[in-house]
């Protein structure tokens, strides 16, 4: 799903992004709610970037990239950490892009995300180069999701890819 987002284009550079884990939901300008074999998760851009809430037996996840005011935690690399029952792994990495380079990559990526099923990509006003689109995914009993925040001003593109699943026990 493809949305314009009716907000000021909040995040403006890479460097600002920060990462949460459990932050309550964020009001949200589009949402995309979907079931994949048990596991409830919703999509949410917010005017700041992106958040997710993963829901399933008795277990949640939030995750949320974006500026977050009075954030000390700046977006990390990788996060390997366990959230109840989960496994929660995280990885992250800024792509720096000449122009068209970028403008190839962003019209790349919206096809991706628009026309998938699960996917959900927000176009802020000012430039169709800049979006934030989140994609996900169940495999093997885990569920994945990436996304994608761009900066055409800065020929920066972050991606991010988050798996969660349940602890397999050792022995």
């Amino acid at each position: 799903m493809l949305t314009t987002l009716t907000t000021s284009y909040t995040d403006t550079r890479a460097a600002d992004l920060a990462w949460a884990l459990g932050r309550e939901p964020l009001p949200a300008l589009a949402t995309l709610d979907l079931e994949l074999s048990g596991a409830r998760l919703q999509l949410r851009l917010l005017g700041a970037s992106h958040q997710v809430l993963l829901e399933e037996e008795q277990s949640s996840c939030s995750e949320t990239v974006a500026c977050i005011p009075g954030s000390s935690t700046p977006l990390p690399l990788g996060v390997a950490k366990r959230v109840g029952d989960w496994e929660y792994e995280f990885a992250a990495r800024v792509e720096v892009l000449s122009p068209g380079q970028f403008a190839g990559r962003a019209q790349e990526l919206l096809a991706l995300v628009s026309d998938h099923p699960h996917g959900l990509a927000g176009v802020f006003p000012g430039s169709p180069h800049a979006f934030t689109a989140l994609l996900a995914q169940r495999v093997d009993g885990h569920v994945h999701w990436r996304t994608w925040h761009a900066y055409p001003q800065d020929g920066q593109l972050v991606a991010t890819r988050t798996r969660v699943g349940v602890r397999v026990p050792v022995g």
